[in-house]
């Protein structure tokens, strides 16, 4: 028979709660519409079993009675349809056609289990949320009944609820009370320079701001206040390796003046870690400037004339481009060959245009492929700023099956001829573009004079 069970119905249901408690909870919604047609049996399945049609009618009876006697006189929530069929051989029989499900507590008080637990504590922080920060919101009242129902258009703290619905449910009772002391401290009290630690927030320090970063971002944007996130913000910071002394000695000279001739050598910090502002002001003139995927090849570079070495992993390559000192310098990046390479090397070169890359090219992947690893998680983006030669090398990559080649497994003394290679080579451009290079030039980086942008 095709008659829809009661267990079916609510698997049923569980989907519909599942996917709509997250809009439900953000928008308060105190009214739904969930139908679910209960596929009553035809004359001839009755007669094939009356026994299991009988059954079947009253499963759906008892749970009709079932709401109705929870319900304790309330409006009904929960309603069975039933229809008047005439059957010339069974004679007149009414039967359930539909479950109707009226608001979100009905849907889950059929539901049941843990998927109704989630829904009540989603509902009720979602509340919570509303009653403590919507005041703060400039379209939001300060309290909302739990069974009004509000439009979500323009309602930024809906969305922000909506969007973070999954971590909200998955904290603990604690972590929730906290996360929203947090955001009423912030969004109602001057910052000045605080840094996260300083909060006067109990529990409240640095690596807390790290796992609750974005939920707390999320609920300051929803109610208006998304300028007080910067508190979250430590300055972005890079490390670089100076990798010719007499930069900073120049710096240090033209600072304090030319020291006497019987002052004893200075001592200078070649490997720094800092903010960006604080390396953008530093004064130093390098002519050329590495910037480096692998920390570990950063550290590997011998003293170079002219030259420094960043770390511009991910999204260190930003500010890359903040360095005051970078202007007058080339750039030359060298990160793996693989498609998160690239995407830094785009990313890189949409701030820096001129940005040259070595070891980024088809022939140097072809070259170690017993070095080859799969990529875990391939970027599936398309970059704008790659040159014919690094577009070639990444399709490559990808028809590949999205293989990897992390610099570091490139042998040293192999890398390290290329950089002097391309140190040595042309000063504008792009590595392997252009006429100004012989042909031995061109094989050695493996790029051709067919390259294009």
């Amino acid at each position: 028979m095709t008659m829809l069970s009661v267990a079916e119905a609510r698997m049923k249901a569980r989907a519909r709660l599942s996917s709509s408690m997250a809009s439900w909870a953000a928008e308060a919604t105190g009214e739904v519409r969930v139908e679910i047609a209960l596929k009553p049996p035809t004359e001839k399945q009755v007669l094939s079993d009356q026994a299991a049609a009988a059954d079947w009618a009253g499963s759906w009876r008892a749970v009709r009675e079932l709401a109705g006697a929870t319900a304790a006189g309330a409006p009904a929530e929960l309603e069975v349809d039933w229809e008047e069929r005439s059957w010339a051989r069974v004679g007149s029989q009414r039967v359930p056609v539909r479950l109707r499900l009226m608001t979100p507590d009905a849907v889950a008080a059929f539901v049941g289990g843990d998927t109704a637990r989630d829904w009540r504590r989603l509902r009720d922080r979602a509340v919570s949320i509303r009653q403590r920060l919507g005041s703060e919101s400039n379209n939001i009242a300060a309290t909302r009944d739990a069974d009004a129902e509000v439009s979500s258009d323009g309602d930024s703290l809906a969305a922000a609820i909506r969007s973070q619905s999954k971590r909200i449910l998955s904290l603990s009772d604690a972590a929730f009370v906290t996360v929203i002391d947090v955001v009423d401290w912030l969004c109602t009290h001057p910052l000045g320079s605080l840094r996260p630690r300083q909060l006067p927030i109990r529990g409240v320090d640095s690596k807390w701001f790290e796992t609750y970063r974005s939920l707390v971002t999320a609920l300051l944007g929803g109610i208006g206040h998304a300028d007080v996130v910067t508190v979250l913000d430590a300055e972005p910071r890079l490390r670089v390796r100076i990798l010719d002394g007499t930069l900073i000695a120049a710096a240090d000279s033209a600072a304090t003046g030319d020291r006497a001739s019987n002052s004893a050598p200075a001592v200078y910090l070649d490997d720094v870690t800092a903010p960006i502002s604080q390396f953008g002001r530093l004064p130093i003139s390098p002519r050329l400037v590495f910037v480096f995927e692998n920390l570990e090849s950063v550290l590997a570079m011998p003293d170079w004339p002219g030259a420094v070495a960043v770390h511009g992993s991910g999204y260190a390559v930003d500010g890359v481009a903040r360095l005051d000192w970078i202007a007058g310098a080339r750039v030359i990046y060298w990160g793996d060959l693989d498609s998160h390479g690239f995407a830094i090397l785009n990313r890189l070169r949409s701030h820096l245009p001129e940005v040259e890359s070595v070891l980024m090219d088809e022939a140097t992947l072809l070259a170690h492929q017993d070095l080859w690893v799969p990529e875990p998680k391939p970027s599936i983006g398309t970059f704008a700023h790659l040159s014919g030669t690094e577009a070639r090398a990444l399709e490559r990559i990808r028809a590949e099956g999205g293989v990897r080649l992390e610099q570091e497994r490139i042998p040293w003394e192999t890398a390290l001829n290329r950089l002097r290679t391309a140190a040595e080579g042309a000063t504008s451009g792009h590595l392997g573009e252009g006429t100004g290079r012989g042909v031995g030039t061109e094989h050695r980086l493996g790029e051709g004079l067919d390259d294009d942008r």
